[in-house]
């Protein structure tokens, strides 16, 4: 597959700078995979939408990751803590990256970057490095690039029911989500952390090329059980998705996935996906057209865009049945 197939134009006022004022208020694009029918409706719908379902949702909770730091000569670096390694240690991007060497000792810049110092360690290519900090990190929630303004609120970039600490950016199929819609709905809980290729775009002339980034996600046993049992499952965004069809091929309940789902991919425990509308180019949009199909997808975002929906993480929502 020719990574240009998961291009689109995409009118640039229709990108969500901010979220709506009630989680839920956001639009919701149902489509049904047997009949080919859409229908728009509002993410309150939802309970109606889902029953007889399942729902899964991804409980991690993003990390104050994006550090505005210095060099000792002055100049400006950004670092984006990705994964930690233990004893310090976490993968990281930095930049500029071409202007930075291992033993580089960073400092921070501002009141919003309060670790200490960081230590630039070893390099690994594409902007990624070994650093190690000192100190929590304590910096500003890492928003992706689309958004120009930062929310007022820090916690509508975090979903209601965040637990866990370790993204470098939100699961935002579930930041619609209130406390009150999600107790109408049987849901179960799992965790992975989202890493680098939830934002990093495809940079390969065709999908098979890229090479996915692993990210770590666990499970309680009696959640599996459940979900592993259930008649029709609702997964509740791309990384739960990939969590569920890693642990349907029997992997561990606790470890490191790489799964790539791409179009032609089988999937064996998600029955409906709940999700955003993504970036083209991305690993993410590969997954949906994976499981709606790709010339549905297309319909799909261009109905969305027709209809002016929002789009990307603070924008509305599709479910595919």
């Amino acid at each position: 597959m020719r990574s240009s197939e998961l291009d689109y134009e995409l009118p640039p006022e229709l990108i969500a700078q901010r979220p709506t004022d009630r989680r839920d208020e956001s639009r919701l694009l149902v489509f049904d995979r047997a009949t080919g029918a859409m229908r728009h409706r509002s993410f309150t719908d939802l309970p109606d939408e889902a029953t007889g379902y399942l729902v899964v949702v991804n409980d991690t909770r993003v990390v104050p990751a994006r550090l505005r730091l210095r060099r000792a000569t002055g100049g400006e670096v950004e670092v984006l803590l990705l994964e930690p390694l233990g004893n310090g240690l976490w993968e990281a991007l930095a930049r500029p990256s071409r202007r930075l060497r291992a033993g580089d000792r960073l400092d921070a810049r501002s009141r919003l970057s309060q670790a200490t110092t960081v230590e630039l360690v070893e390099v690994l290519g594409e902007g990624r490095w070994h650093v190690r900090v000192e100190g929590e990190p304590e910096g500003e929630l890492p928003l992706p690039p689309y958004i120009h303004e930062r929310p007022d609120d820090p916690e509508r970039y975090q979903t209601v029911y965040a637990d866990d600490p370790g993204s470098a950016a939100a699961p935002t199929a579930g930041l619609h989500f209130t406390h009150e819609l999600l107790s109408r709905l049987d849901h179960e809980r799992v965790t992975l952390h989202v890493g680098l290729d939830t934002f990093r775009p495809l940079a390969t002339e065709t999908v098979e090329e890229h090479v996915i980034h692993g990210e770590r996600y666990r499970i309680a046993a009696d959640a599996w059980r459940r979900i592993a049992a259930a008649e029709r499952v609702l997964a509740v965004g791309t990384t739960t998705t990939r969590v569920l069809e890693t642990l349907a091929r029997g992997a561990p309940l606790e470890g490191r996935t790489e799964l790539f789902i791409t179009p032609g991919f089988a999937f064996r425990r998600v029955d409906a996906l709940l999700t955003n509308f993504h970036l083209p180019r991305t690993t993410l949009l590969a997954l949906v057209m994976a499981f709606a199909g790709m010339e549905q997808t297309r319909a799909i975002y261009d109905a969305a865009i027709a209809e002016r929906y929002r789009f990307y993480s603070f924008g509305d929502a599709m479910l595919v049945l």
